[in-house]
C-alpha cells in the first residue's frame, strides 16, 4: 500500500480549518500546558485526537515518531505539523505563534519584573537557583 492509499484509509481530514482555528486552539494549549515537551505531547494528544479528532491515533503516532528524530523540542515540532496538517502552511506558523507566545511573553515579564525587584542579586533568585540545581540532579 502506497503512503496515499494509506492516508486516504486512515481517516484523517487534511486542511479541514482555518489558520485562525489553530491559533486559537494552540493558544489555548499555550497558555494552559505545563511542563516538558513530553508533558506537551499529552496534552496535544487530548486536545488534537481526542477531542478535535484533526488527527487519528495512527497518525498522530507517527508524527511523534518522526519529530523524536528531529532536532529541537518534539512537541514544537508536533503542534507546527499539526498546524500544518489542519491549515497549510499559515496553520504552521499559527500553531507556532500561539503556543510559543504566551511563554515568551510571560519570561519578558518575568525579567521585567526581576529587574524592578533589585535585579540578579535577589536572594530568593539564589533560592530558586539551588532548588532548580537540585531537581535537575
Amino acid at each position: 500500500m502506497d503512503a496515499t492509499t494509506a492516508y486516504a484509509n486512515s481517516g484523517a481530514q487534511p486542511h479541514l480549518g482555518s489558520a485562525l482555528e489553530v491559533l486559537s486552539v494552540s493558544t489555548r494549549l499555550g497558555l494552559t500546558s505545563f511542563g516538558g515537551p513530553i508533558a506537551h505531547l499529552g496534552y496535544f494528544h487530548a486536545e488534537y485526537v481526542a477531542r478535535r479528532r484533526w488527527l487519528d491515533e495512527q497518525t498522530y503516532a507517527d508524527l511523534v515518531a518522526l519529530c523524536q528524530f528531529l532536532p529541537g523540542p518534539a512537541s514544537s515540532q508536533v503542534g507546527i505539523a499539526v498546524g500544518i496538517f489542519r491549515a497549510g502552511l499559515l496553520g504552521g506558523l499559527a500553531a507556532w505563534l500561539g503556543f510559543t507566545l504566551p511563554s515568551a511573553l510571560a519570561l519578558v515579564a518575568f525579567a521585567y519584573g526581576l529587574q524592578a525587584l533589585g535585579g540578579t542579586d535577589a536572594g530568593w533568585l539564589h533560592g530558586l537557583k539551588v532548588v532548580a540545581v537540585a531537581v535537575v540532579a
